[in-house]
């Protein structure tokens, strides 16, 4: 059964999953939550075991996509402005996976600056 599926977005906690699943199911859309009962029986394990994933069925992906990409949260500057891309001017902008390519970053990965990525053209700058 868990074939027919795709992780469409991982999530902290669960309360964030179960607002965007239920968006997505309201729209008709097959979906499921891997791992939401194992993180909410101890939330310090979730970033651990990787978040709780939204599952999509393969066959609504296209749409689940474009969804979700319309009422995600995008990220904002220290003043509450949108972050402005540096190549297309989009704003659909996310904070891009921690690259980690050096071992000090990788033992005290607070220390490495964030980056962030376009939605749109997927720059990371």
């Amino acid at each position: 059964m868990i074939d027919n599926y795709t992780i469409l977005a991982t999530f902290p906690y669960s309360t964030e999953a179960q607002i965007t699943k239920s968006k997505l199911e309201s729209e008709g859309i097959q979906v499921m939550l891997l791992d939401e009962k194992t993180i909410d029986s101890d939330p310090l394990i979730s970033q651990a075991i990787g978040g709780i994933k939204l599952l999509v069925h393969n066959d609504d992906l296209t749409q689940a996509i474009k969804i979700h990409n319309r009422i995600r949260v995008y990220e904002k500057d220290k003043n509450g402005s949108d972050i402005v891309c540096v190549n297309c001017g989009s704003t659909r902008i996310l904070i891009a996976d921690p690259s980690r390519k050096n071992i000090f970053y990788m033992l005290f990965p607070f220390f490495e600056k964030t980056k962030y990525r376009c939605n749109v053209c997927n720059t990371i700058f």
